[in-house]
């Protein structure tokens, strides 16, 4: 994103789940900071109320395929309609791509189809558990600058470690001035 805006983008996959969504909203509520979820449809599908209070809080919702398909994986009419699953519930243009990889022309048919698509520069790995959290904080600390997208993920997989980071991340990322907002549904319309 734009590196001349002291702005970074706090992005969560693989939710909304009632075993870490709620905590995750109450700690960006204390901080005052937003972010951006990218929801898997059937998450969402689920628990409509965890969708519904990340929206109210003023956090932006993207899709993540409605049943988190590996696009390298999947056939490019059923990952699209896959995606488009996923959207009847979650209404919205942002997507990322699960795994952070997907097929050149299922790129272009989400493009088509007016999505924008997002990934990441800052990956914390926080649902692999050889990493704990000061080693994570390290990695947002080492290589977070303006406009970065940073991934956490709100699954059952990283709850724990992800929790304890994220305090720490939010307090390091605002005593280096940096804002905290959801991504844009338009890049080129940054905040």
């Amino acid at each position: 994103m734009n590196p001349s805006s002291k702005v970074v983008y706090l992005t969560f996959d693989d939710g909304p789940i009632p075993e870490c969504t709620p905590q995750v909203l109450k700690i960006l509520a204390k901080y005052g900071a937003k972010a951006t979820f990218f929801m898997v449809g059937e998450n969402a599908d689920r628990y409509p109320e965890l969708l519904a209070q990340v929206r109210a809080e003023g956090h932006a919702v993207g899709n993540h395929t409605y049943h988190h398909l590996k696009g390298y994986k999947t056939c490019t009419h059923a990952y699209i309609q896959d995606a488009e699953r996923a959207n009847n519930i979650l209404q919205t243009t942002l997507f990322r791509p699960p795994h952070g990889r997907m097929k050149y022309s299922q790129k272009t048919a989400l493009r088509k189809a007016g999505n924008t698509i997002y990934l990441w520069d800052v990956l914390t790995h926080d649902y692999n558990p050889r990493y704990d959290a000061a080693h994570m904080l390290s990695v947002i600390k080492r290589y977070t600058r303006n406009g970065s997208i940073i991934t956490l993920h709100d699954s059952i997989k990283s709850k724990d470690r992800m929790l304890q980071l994220l305090p720490m991340a939010i307090e390091w990322l605002l005593s280096e001035g940096y804002q905290l907002m959801p991504l844009p549904l338009n890049p080129n319309s940054e905040h």
